[in-house]
């Protein structure tokens, strides 16, 4: 997606301010870009760029065909630079190299842009010299912050940049571009309303992960809620080995979330938004045995679940206490 007009649909606010914003020649000195992966903040910090540098846009719209805009979309031209964390945070260091790179006279044009990624994992140190950097902003110099965590960013950097909140991606656009990659539409539905982002999906399809915890997981609920002695032993014999991985763990929650929405869905006549659609006979039967009431204290567990996980409580200990007080109601 090349121009403005592109991101509309998935950014209604985001865009006529940007537009509005350029085309007035009146672009803020600093952004920051809040929004989940797959809502475009990356995309639209590039495309963000090339408004600012283009000598030939028209009206907001970059040419995409004069050096700066070739350049940008190479991804080596020297008056745009980016910081992403080195390991798990970006360091003073980082900062400090990009103080001494605009220290320097524009080598394409007079403008200069910086845009750095998770913006929430700069350490102390390189966000208080980050900060003295956007007060003092030199020559025609624009800032883009990108993150998906902005109650972890320095208070002061918010307060000195201007706060632009991304909606999260739409699931339909997420489910094409997943079926665009191959995967069949029932199991892009599924990653899409698991995920939300179509980068998460795709890293959950590697291996055939997704496809076969989606199948543990239909089978825990199933068992939990017909036969709970076996629910136990596909707990250990299945699920554990299968989610290893705290990222893992936190999606197989997930799933069973949804598997208790779809149950609740079904309860209260809600049969067309199912995430397990194929499940829709056997949630028909569950549904005469268990209550409203119920499937929500189940959520609320699962809502506990996720919470002990992020405490680091074992997950064999947080998920054998979740089915025994499901089991218990």
């Amino acid at each position: 997606m090349n121009n403005w007009n592109d991101w509309i649909e998935a950014q209604p606010q985001v865009v006529p301010m940007l537009v509005e914003s350029i085309k007035k020649q009146r672009l803020a000195h600093a952004y920051l870009f809040d929004g989940q992966a797959g809502s475009g903040t990356m995309e639209l910090a590039i495309l963000l760029s090339k408004s600012f540098m283009c000598q030939e846009k028209q009206g907001a719209n970059p040419c995409l065909t004069c050096l700066d805009c070739t350049r940008i979309d190479s991804g080596n031209h020297p008056d745009l630079h980016k910081i992403a964390p080195d390991g798990q945070s970006i360091k003073r260091e980082q900062v400090d190299y990009l103080q001494k790179e605009f220290s320097y006279r524009g080598v394409e044009s007079r403008q200069k842009v910086y845009i750095v990624s998770d913006a929430d994992k700069m350490t102390g140190t390189a966000a208080n010299t980050l900060l003295k950097f956007l007060e003092e902003p030199q020559g025609e110099t624009l800032a883009i912050l990108l993150t998906e965590q902005v109650e972890n960013v320095l208070p002061t950097i918010r307060s000195r940049a201007q706060h632009i909140r991304f909606h999260p991606p739409l699931k339909e656009e997420i489910v094409k571009q997943l079926m665009e990659n191959g995967i069949d539409q029932k199991h892009s539905s599924f990653l899409a309303e698991l995920t939300e982002n179509k980068e998460a999906a795709l890293r959950l399809t590697e291996d055939d992960w997704s496809f076969q915890a989606r199948g543990v997981v239909l089978q825990l609920m199933h068992e939990l809620y017909t036969r709970p002695d076996q629910a136990i032993i596909t707990l250990a014999e299945k699920w554990l080995p299968l989610m290893k991985e705290r990222i893992h763990q936190e999606m197989g929650l997930e799933m069973m979330t949804l598997w208790l929405r779809d149950l609740l869905y079904i309860r209260v006549g809600k049969q067309g938004e199912l995430v397990y659609s194929d499940f829709y006979e056997s949630y028909k039967e569950l549904s005469l045995s268990t209550s409203q009431r119920l499937i929500t204290l189940s959520l609320a567990k699962v809502m506990e679940a996720k919470s002990q996980l992020s405490a680091n409580v074992a997950v064999q200990l947080v998920m054998e206490r979740l089915l025994f007080t499901i089991q218990e109601g």
